[in-house]
């Protein structure tokens, strides 16, 4: 037994220290302030923000003239979003609120609201800018993110954003889910043209207008839970170049109220299965489990028990691995409770919950029902 498990842990071990070890020199979307002569459309997709979108408008509006127009797109808010929206447009008429309700049937929400904003953006506008409503961005975003383009040559990527924390319980669970990313891509910093490698974070993700209407990327995802993931994923496999970055604070992120809305959300979309999960991305979660999870509770046990003393050694060896990427992904956040660093104690939970909700055919999500029809393809559940 032990023999068997040391040699699949060596096996996935030696993935992800391959894929550590290659992205451990990576690239930043660098600040700047150059003005640029391009003209930027912001995608805003909303479903009742009115306790997030304040602030999130708040950062946009100080956007300079390269941001040409701000589309709020609701896909059926029963909230004061509206009215919110309007009240800023009243302060900046680029900020626009545009119905998309109701969606297609066969449509998951965010998806849609993207495509609908999508199909009514300005033409003269030469790129899209998609940002969630928990989102607060620099002043310096938009310029920064065009001179990023021009330096690099992709032209299309996303942003890490900085992660809030709500409280001690929160750092507990969000860093075992954020390492999960790290152990299955590796160090954001890179741009690949592989579906299986690509990362990207909807929070803040940045494409040439063109580019997104020739693939369908929007439409690609009409039926994912993790629609961020697969519209990278349909753009990696039209031949296009996708990248993720960290930059120096331009976005910053409160994803959850608390740790409840944490634990029970984010496994949903994490797990990334969509149509183009395949063996790769299975492998990737046997990965969290067998290299993550695994190392603290197997030297407990293989403490009491007396086990190889090799074995013993590599799961020494994987837990210190741990500790380096939680050193690494401390900066991620904007601060960090104390329980932050005994967060590796709750490695093996979430490498559970994920694979959970890897198999799981339900999800909810802002109180709509969603089942898995077939290999990645989630439609509501009222369409079923």
């Amino acid at each position: 037994m032990f023999l068997l498990l040391g040699l699949l842990q060596t096996i996935l071990a030696a993935r992800v220290f391959f894929r550590l070890s290659k992205t451990s020199q990576c690239r930043l979307v660098e600040t700047s302030d150059q003005p640029s002569s391009a003209r930027i459309t912001i995608l805003l997709p909303v479903l009742n923000e009115a306790t997030r979108i304040a602030n999130c408008l708040e950062s946009l509006i100080a956007q300079p003239n390269e941001v040409a127009e701000i589309l709020i797109i609701d896909g059926g808010s029963t909230d004061a979003t509206r009215a919110i929206a309007e009240l800023y447009h009243l302060h900046d008429d680029r900020v626009q609120w545009i119905d998309a309700s109701p969606a297609e049937s066969r449509w998951i929400g965010k998806a849609w609201n993207l495509n609908f904003g999508l199909a009514r953006s300005n033409p003269a506008s030469q790129w899209i800018l998609c940002i969630d409503a928990d989102v607060r961005v620099s002043p310096k975003l938009s310029r920064s993110l065009i001179s990023h383009a021009a330096r690099t040559g992709v032209s299309t990527f996303s942003v890490a954003t900085r992660q809030h924390l709500s409280g001690a319980l929160e750092a507990l669970i969000h860093p075992p889910l954020l390492t999960t990313l790290v152990y299955r891509f590796g160090q954001p910093g890179r741009a690949y043209r592989k579906v299986h490698q690509v990362q990207a974070n909807g929070q803040c993700f940045f494409s040439p207008r063109e580019t997104l209407l020739g693939a369908e990327a929007f439409a690609a995802a009409r039926s994912s839970l993790c629609e961020d993931i697969t519209i990278a994923r349909r753009l990696a496999q039209r031949g296009e170049a996708v990248g993720f970055y960290e930059t120096y604070g331009l976005a910053e992120v409160s994803m959850y109220r608390d740790w409840r809305e944490t634990w029970i959300n984010w496994p949903r979309s994490l797990p990334m299965r969509d149509q183009y999960f395949a063996w790769r991305q299975a492998l990737g979660l046997l990965e969290v489990l067998f290299v993550q999870g695994l190392p603290l509770p197997i030297l407990i046990f293989a403490w009491n028990i007396g086990a190889p003393r090799l074995f013993f050694a590599l799961n020494a060896l994987l837990l210190a691995l741990r500790v380096g990427v939680l050193f690494g992904t401390a900066r991620a956040y904007d601060q960090r409770p104390w329980t932050y660093w005994l967060s590796p104690l709750c490695d093996f939970a979430a490498a559970v919950r994920l694979i959970q909700s890897a198999l799981s055919r339900k999800h909810s999500w802002r109180g709509r029902s969603y089942v898995r029809r077939s290999a990645g393809i989630f439609e509501p559940k009222e369409t079923c």
